[in-house]
């Protein structure tokens, strides 16, 4: 099979045409001749008017007929994180091998107990090589839902995205698309075939104490860990922590919820951190901003800078530098990736500028080509199931898929 081939440029030039021009031609200058299978584009609200032609204009000069992207409050391009100024990022992907399919979706209004109903599903072929890259409007998409139809009709499927960030209501975000512009919904594609997708999602917690099973329960409250009262286990728990540990659990509590039930011990990548909502004395409960279930494995969570970029650094170790550049010619880089981070993060969260990117170039040993944003909400699979996190850097790893996938 042919190697795949990627690119990525990155503009901060305040001036819209401009900023357009110089991302496209850095784009096309890593693209070489060969027309890419997908575009996908990310910019600030800084451009207001001249984003409504952006896809068609992509379509028309690379060639590629599936272009997506969305607006965000910050743009991330290259080995750049474009914080609060004007940006243009864009990413390209010539994928051998793999058809790649554009789809779009819309929630429709059902009866209440059933839920909101969607007027589409990803055009998913063969799940075991596919992979969905999701971008939604926060205001007019709900994710959750969606996401759990997706994981029980494509149970294993990686989907992997974010939510469209920056804007101050319904209407506000734009979508971009090969035939013009949407300002609702969520639009994106399918990948099948000869390049795989590798989900990398740090959600930047590790994990304190030790693990409790919840004997009781009642949707997102828990009554009992371990047959005793939660709330006694969980400040037990934090008794016995460092001075620092006290410290980032109370100004931010979170709960691991183990995903695999199957599992008798456990790594920071087991679980799927959820904020501690708030404790009831009087019963001596705590609510957590998910529901749980009773038999589930739970932990006490604490996030920091420290923590989350070594959890963002370590787990893209994981992908191994290898095999990303073409062994034959030494020339361009045969893997790319998306990333979505969280809004919070980036210079509200690190101390130096440029975190995420940097980690994700450090872990890979190699600057593959890379684009992505600050997003309000990331998409990304815990385990086999996709969910939607915050403060999260969800990394979407394209390389050509292994021999026995």
């Amino acid at each position: 099979m042919p190697l795949p081939r990627f690119a990525s440029s990155l503009s901060t030039t305040q001036h819209s045409k401009t900023a357009i021009d110089e991302a496209l031609g850095e784009l096309e200058a890593g693209l070489g001749d060969e027309a890419p299978d997908l575009v996908v584009a990310f910019a600030t609200h800084h451009h207001g008017p001249a984003l409504e032609d952006l896809g068609p204009r992509l379509q028309r000069a690379t060639g590629s007929s599936v272009v997506i992207g969305c607006t965000a409050e910050s743009v991330i391009g290259g080995t750049r994180e474009a914080e609060g100024s004007p940006g243009v990022a864009l990413w390209a992907a010539r994928l051998p091998d793999t058809e790649v399919r554009f789809f779009e979706t819309q929630a429709i209004a059902s009866g209440e107990e059933d839920g909101p109903g969607f007027s589409a599903m990803p055009p998913i072929g063969e799940p075991e090589r596919s992979s969905v890259l999701l971008l939604a409007d926060p205001y007019t998409f709900p994710v959750d839902p969606y996401l759990s139809l997706l994981n029980e009709k494509y149970a294993g499927v990686p989907t992997m995205g974010g939510m469209a960030s920056g804007a101050m209501g319904a209407g506000q975000s734009l979508f971009f698309t090969a035939d013009g512009v949407r300002d609702s919904g969520c639009i994106g594609v399918v990948l099948e075939g000869g390049v795989e997708l590798r989900p990398v999602v740090s959600q930047g917690c590790r994990p304190v104490g030790k693990p409790w099973v919840i004997t009781e329960c009642t949707q997102n409250h828990v009554k009992k860990l371990g047959g005793r009262p939660a709330l006694e286990v969980l400040m037990e728990t934090w008794q016995g922590l460092s001075a620092g540990d006290q410290k980032l659990v109370q100004s931010a509590p979170f709960l691991g919820l183990a995903v695999d039930a199957s599992r008798s011990s456990f790594l920071r990548g087991d679980f799927l951190a959820r904020g501690i909502m708030g404790l009831n004395q009087a019963e001596r409960t705590f609510a957590v901003s998910d529901f749980v279930r009773r038999g589930q494995t739970v932990q006490l969570l604490v996030r920091d800078a420290a923590s989350a970029g070594e959890d963002l650094l370590a787990l893209m170790s994981d992908q191994g530098g290898g095999a990303l550049i073409d062994p034959i010619t030494d020339g361009p880089p045969t893997a790319g990736a998306l990333i979505f981070t969280c809004n919070g993060r980036g210079t509200r969260m690190f101390e130096t500028p440029d975190h995420d990117i940097t980690r994700v170039h450090e872990g890979l040993s190699a600057q593959v080509p890379a684009a992505g944003f600050f997003a309000a909400g990331e998409i990304g699979p815990v385990g086999d199931r996709n969910f939607l996190h915050g403060f999260t850097a969800s990394v979407a790893v394209f390389r050509p898929r292994r021999s026995d996938r």
